[in-house]
């Protein structure tokens, strides 16, 4: 068995491939699998699109707006009920497989309504949108 986390290189591959499971490694980056934030050199890297694991309590909610964004979200609920806060409108993920899709420049919060498992993928990856920790 390879251990977590690993790396495997292959005869028949010249890249590098990654290996792990998403509920250990998004616990590193506050759920980002994938993105600008992993170290140049790692096959995680990209600034390209961002990957991340969400694993969120029920009552769990954004400790603020996202305000001028500027990147393109798809969000996947994977279990549980989330919702999806826009300026105006609200959408509740709460069958297995709901998604949204929201465009650059639209404003956005979320709230888990139950214990809740999303998969959000986010185009293309720019720094600037973390909540700070303290907050």
């Amino acid at each position: 068995m390879r251990p977590q986390g690993a790396r495997v290189t292959s005869a028949t591959v010249t890249n590098e491939i990654y290996v792990g499971n998403a509920d250990p490694d998004a616990m590193a980056d506050r759920g980002w699998l994938l993105g600008h934030f992993k170290p140049e050199g790692d096959p995680r890297h990209s600034t390209d699109v961002e990957i991340k694991w969400g694993r969120h309590p029920k009552g769990d909610r954004r400790a603020q707006w996202v305000r001028g964004e500027d990147r393109t979200a798809l969000l996947v609920l994977i279990s549980g009920c989330f919702h999806m806060e826009f300026p105006g409108r609200t959408v509740v993920l709460d069958k297995q497989g709901d998604y949204v899709v929201w465009p650059r420049g639209v404003d956005h919060s979320w709230y888990a309504a139950e214990e809740t498992v999303v998969l959000t993928v986010r185009w293309p990856s720019v720094p600037g949108y973390a909540v700070p920790l303290d907050e």
